[in-house]
């Protein structure tokens, strides 16, 4: 550091402070990708495939996450971008309430706004998230990093849940009328809370990455290149994607393969993808105690917790196959469980070792970087599920056997679980090489 002060990073109380507006970002959109989903196809009567673009629309367009974070590096201030994109977030949000209400009147024209709204709500969460991760990843110092990125997610899954029970209990009986003023309400809460969150706190710690801080800002194309130039990102932005991709696969097939496969009902379904859930977040709260405890004690730290979540998911996705042959026989509801502790684990560890990585470069900075990671992640997460749901759907038709589709798309995921294992050893093997070398110099 130039003058000579010790960074001391963010402590707890700022970390979840960060996590608050994680979990605002999650609250508003809830209201579009969940709330708006089920009123469109069931009470207004739309194909289920005009939700289901909408929200796939949101997620091409955080391509533009690099933007946004090249935005807040260039303006070394993260928190007027976190602002920014949650009201462009809340706006989008309210105005794709406006374009649902509208839709059984106003048809293509409401089809439009409502392509409005979810670029909005796309470009909100790219500039609000990116920002926030790069904030975290520039302020936490590296002993932390699991835990902050385990308490940031559990308060984002934690806002999803909240505003879900809230507004859901307020919804009935539902009129367009309870409709507006609830995600009205709704956004108006994660703004003050956003706001409040975010005041003089970006201030309150020095970064803890000091590395290029003295050098220009390059512009967003000599930004790119030398991502792209770099072996190490390279591979961490492929490791993301390969292992988002497997991530997302199982969201929109696992409910229907404990009906078609175990003969569940809805509501054993549900159940089910809710023990899934909070397996997630006992996984989360494994891998952010244990990754903060033993940091420094024992060689690979992050690293080899996000080896152990993608084997562990991977060897959890081998026991659905097996199930899917076996049938009601197999124990599902632990396999499950299994299967979301290992994808928590994973998802924190990964989460850390993104936000130790943010702050290796030689001249870019926290925000493309972030940004850069983040659209991977956007892009697989809106890949993932629709692969997911056509693979099945292909497999069933061609081999004819409900059992035998599923098997196959749940040993694909499994494959790509061990593959994003590999490619995350490597990323942060050659992190770690570098780092021995910069020291050594």
């Amino acid at each position: 550091m130039n003058n000579g002060q010790a960074a001391t990073g963010f402590g707890w109380l700022a970390i979840a402070r960060l996590g608050a507006v994680q979990a605002s970002i999650g609250a508003i959109v809830m209201l579009a990708t969940s709330l708006l989903n089920r009123l469109m196809v069931v009470e207004y009567g739309l194909a289920a495939a005009v939700p289901a673009g909408l929200v796939a629309w949101h997620y091409a367009v955080q391509l533009t996450r690099p933007m946004w974070g090249q935005g807040s590096d260039k303006g070394r201030k993260r928190t007027p971008w976190i602002l920014f994109g949650m009201a462009l977030l809340g706006l989008g949000a309210l105005v794709a309430v406006n374009a649902t209400i509208l839709m059984p009147t106003a048809g293509v024209a409401a089809i439009l706004l409502a392509v409005l709204a979810f670029t909005m709500i796309g470009g909100g969460v790219g500039a609000a998230g990116t920002s926030l991760l790069a904030l975290l990843a520039s302020g936490v110092v590296p002993h932390r990093r699991a835990a902050a990125a385990a308490t940031t997610w559990i308060m984002m899954v934690a806002g999803i849940v909240l505003s879900a029970g809230v507004a859901g209990s307020m919804l009935d009986p539902f009129s367009e009328t309870r409709l507006a003023l609830v995600s009205s309400g709704v956004v108006a809460c994660a703004l003050v809370v956003t706001g409040l969150a975010v005041w003089r706190l970006e201030a309150s710690a020095l970064p803890v990455e000091a590395s290029g801080r003295d050098t220009p800002v390059p512009d967003f194309r000599e930004a790119l290149d030398e991502i792209l130039r770099e072996q190490t990102a390279r591979r961490f932005t492929l490791f993301i994607f390969v292992s988002m991709l497997a991530y997302s696969m199982q969201d929109l097939i696992l409910e229907p393969f404990a009906g078609l496969v175990f003969g569940m009902t809805p509501g054993e379904s549900t159940q089910l993808s809710g023990m899934q859930h909070g397996g997630v977040l006992i996984g989360m709260i494994a891998a952010g105690v244990g990754g903060s405890a033993f940091a420094g004690r024992l060689p690979g730290e992050l690293r080899s917790w996000t080896a152990i979540g993608c084997l562990a998911s991977a060897l959890a996705l081998a026991g659905l196959a097996i199930g899917a042959q076996v049938g009601p026989g197999w124990p599902l509801e632990a396999n499950v469980f299994v299967l979301g502790l290992a994808n928590g684990v994973f998802a924190v560890s990964a989460i850390g070792s993104m936000m130790g990585l943010a702050g290796a470069g030689e001249r870019t900075r926290e925000g493309v970087r972030m940004g850069v990671w983040g659209a991977a992640q956007a892009i697989a997460f809106g890949a993932g599920g629709l692969l997911g749901a056509l693979g099945v759907d292909f497999a069933r038709r061609a081999q004819g056997h409900d059992a035998e589709a599923f098997q196959l798309i749940f040993a694909i995921e499994g494959g790509l679980f061990i593959v994003a294992a590999w490619l995350g050893l490597r990323a942060a093997s050659r992190r770690k090489h570098i780092t021995v070398e910069v020291a050594g110099s």
